[in-house]
């Protein structure tokens, strides 16, 4: 009868046991962001990292005549996100009346700039639009119209100005990356954004258009390779996707090199216009982007999401798998 209590201790210090093992593995359990990131419908997101929080910036997917502003949102983790509403709306930018498109956000001098594409122009002699500016002093706006006009407000080199991205390269000079109607330009911005530096061959709007071009530039570098990514096919079908191309320099030569991110017919179609997240002092990337459920015919039916990207030992990227899962939790130190 003495070894009773004994072996009632150690069933109770097993059963305590376990049940501090089930809540430490329960409170270990990895969270995942899931697809779509941010709920509503958003398109073109742009993707940054300011004052220790990532951000997504995407365009507000709808008619034309209702796309007069955009909102935001912020993450410490890539997981749990807050919306910032209207950060910046045709009321703020006069000569904006429709069609604000895919937002393209830097920091500069403690000033956060927010380029954006406004009006869908077809005709820069009878229509005013093209690609503007806002500014605010906070990531989350509000932004105000920096120039009072648009920055571009003509068609160079037949890109429709529209789908802009800034690239700050190694030296601290800003590059703008803009273009629809497949056509790519690159302009270099002067020290406080008001206008263009020419090339040294005396061309200010430089046309770097690769095969397949039709919109959605992105820029970045990686291991000393300048990286141009794109959009392919219609924004409205299933068939949208992204490729790219390396180049030495930010001006190229840039050669096709194939697609990474489109359409998985089992999850979602039309994956594209895209932007890249790279997580400070690592080589962890991650791809943001736009598609359509499958349960959505409407081709403003768009959704943000987004998916880890890796590249292979020679520097090419893998083709992106989209997923509903999303990405695991990454707080920024």
């Amino acid at each position: 009868m003495k070894l009773f209590p004994s072996v009632y201790r150690q069933i109770l210090l097993g059963l305590m046991f376990v049940a501090i093992c089930g809540h430490s593995i329960a409170q270990q359990k990895t969270e995942y962001s899931g697809n779509p990131v941010i709920q509503g419908w958003n398109a073109d997101p742009e993707a940054k990292i300011f004052e220790g929080q990532y951000w997504i910036y995407p365009t507000y997917s709808a008619p034309y005549d209702e796309q007069v502003h955009m909102d935001a949102w912020s993450s410490k983790d890539l997981v749990h996100w807050t919306k910032h509403p209207d950060i910046i709306d045709t009321a703020s930018i006069k000569w904006a009346k429709r069609a604000m498109w895919a937002p393209a956000v830097t920091e500069m001098g403690g000033k956060y700039y927010f380029f954006f594409g406004a009006n869908d122009i077809h005709d820069d002699k009878k229509e005013i639009g093209g690609i503007g500016v806002g500014v605010s002093d906070k990531p989350e706006g509000p932004f105000k119209d920096y120039l009072g006009k648009p920055l571009i407000g003509k068609i160079y080199n037949g890109a429709q100005p529209i789908d802009q991205f800034i690239f700050k390269d190694k030296d601290g000079q800003y590059y703008i990356i803009y273009g629809g109607w497949q056509h790519c330009n690159i302009a270099k911005l002067n020290k406080d954004f008001t206008g263009f530096i020419p090339f040294d061959d005396g061309v200010t709007y430089k046309s770097i258009t690769p095969q397949d071009y039709v919109e959605g530039s992105v820029m970045f570098t990686r291991k000393g390779k300048y990286y141009l990514m794109w959009s392919e096919g219609g924004w409205g079908g299933p068939n949208y996707r992204v490729a790219y191309a390396m180049s030495n320099a930010p001006t190229g030569p840039f050669k096709r090199i194939g697609v990474v991110l489109q359409q998985d017919p089992r999850i979602a179609t039309g994956a594209g216009h895209h932007s890249v997240i790279q997580i400070p002092g690592t080589d962890e990337w991650y791809i943001v982007y736009h598609r359509r459920p499958l349960t959505e015919t409407d081709a403003n039916h768009r959704v943000t999401c987004i998916d880890h990207m890796y590249f292979d030992a020679d520097g090419f990227i893998k083709p992106v798998h989209i997923t509903n899962e999303g990405v695991a939790a990454v707080p920024l130190k």
